[in-house]
C-alpha cells in the first residue's frame, strides 16, 4: 500500500498553450535526460519507428466504470465549456477541462481524432493531450505524417519519453488510448516509488510500467514535489485545437484479494 502525504495542490495542466519552436534536428538548450544521451525535447532524437494498425480500439465500459463522455452529454467535467454533440466532446478555446472525479492508480479509457484537413506543422495545428491526475501528459496529436520532437509526438510522456514506436492513423480516423496508471509513492515527505504508466495506443503497446520522472514540464526536467495529492482529477489539454473525444471511461485499480462487500 503506497503512502501519501495530502496535498491541497490543485491540479494542473503543465503545458496549456504552449507552442514550442523547436525543430526537427535541432538540438535544444535544455536539461538532459537521465539515461539517456538527450535533452529535453531534443529534436535530435530518433523518431519512433512507424508501425501499421487498424485505428481506435473501442471498448464498451465496464461495470464498475466512471464514464466520462459515453453515448449522451455528460456532466462529469467540472465547469466544461466544451460542446459534446452525439457522444462527441470537441475542445473549444477557454482552457483545459478536468473530471469531477478524482483517481489516483486507475486504468483510463479514451478516444480521439484530429479532424480531417487541419493544417499540421510541428507542435502546432494538431495538439492536445490527457493529463494523469492532472499532472502528468500523455501527448494527443497528429503523428501519422507530422513529426516533430520525439518525446512530444502522439503517446509521448510529454518531455520525458517517445512511444517505442509510432502506430498513428491518418486525420479524421479515431483513434485510441487504453492506459493504466500508478500514482508515486510518498513516505516522509519523499518519493519511495516514481508513479509508472503504461500506454496502448491503437492496440499496440507503446509504454510499458515506465517510470515518470516527476510532473510533466516544459523546456525542463520533470522533478516530484515533496508533496503530492493521493488523488486528483483527469484533465484534458486545451492547446487551440479542435481535437475531438469520445468514449471515455476510467476506473480505480483495487487491490489482489479485496474481496465482494456484497
Amino acid at each position: 500500500m503506497k503512502c501519501f502525504r495530502f496535498s491541497t495542490v490543485l491540479a494542473s495542466l503543465a503545458a496549456t498553450g504552449m507552442v514550442s519552436g523547436i525543430e526537427v534536428g535541432e538540438k535544444p538548450d535544455t536539461p538532459k535526460l537521465p539515461g539517456v544521451p538527450y535533452v529535453v525535447h531534443d529534436g535530435t532524437r530518433p523518431q519512433p519507428v512507424k508501425v501499421q494498425s487498424a485505428g481506435a480500439v473501442s471498448v464498451k465500459p465496464p461495470g464498475d466504470a466512471l464514464v466520462l463522455i459515453g453515448e449522451k452529454s455528460s456532466a462529469t467535467w467540472d465547469g466544461n465549456k466544451w460542446p459534446i454533440v452525439d457522444g462527441v466532446m470537441t475542445v473549444a478555446r477557454g482552457g483545459g477541462v478536468r473530471s469531477k472525479a478524482k483517481f489516483g492508480d486507475c486504468q483510463l479509457h479514451l478516444e480521439y481524432r484530429v479532424p480531417a484537413g487541419r493544417k499540421v506543422q510541428g507542435q502546432g495545428g494538431g495538439n492536445s493531450g490527457v493529463f494523469l491526475m492532472g499532472l502528468y501528459e500523455v501527448q494527443v496529436g497528429e503523428s501519422h505524417t507530422n513529426q516533430t520532437y520525439p518525446d512530444g509526438q502522439t503517446a509521448a510522456l510529454y518531455g520525458q519519453a517517445p512511444p517505442r514506436v509510432n502506430p498513428s492513423t491518418p486525420q479524421g480516423e479515431w483513434q485510441s488510448f487504453d492506459i493504466i496508471f500508478e500514482a508515486p509513492g510518498y513516505k516522509d515527505g519523499k518519493v519511495v516509488e516514481p508513479a509508472v504508466i503504461t500506454v496502448i495506443h491503437n492496440g499496440v503497446l507503446v509504454h510499458h510500467r515506465k517510470a515518470l520522472l516527476g510532473p510533466t514540464r516544459h523546456k525542463a526536467l520533470a522533478t516530484y514535489a515533496a508533496k503530492h495529492p493521493e488523488k486528483a482529477p483527469i484533465s484534458l489539454q486545451d492547446h487551440g485545437d479542435p481535437i475531438q473525444y469520445r468514449n471515455i471511461w476510467v476506473r480505480e485499480l483495487g487491490e489482489y484479494d479485496e474481496g465482494d462487500s456484497k
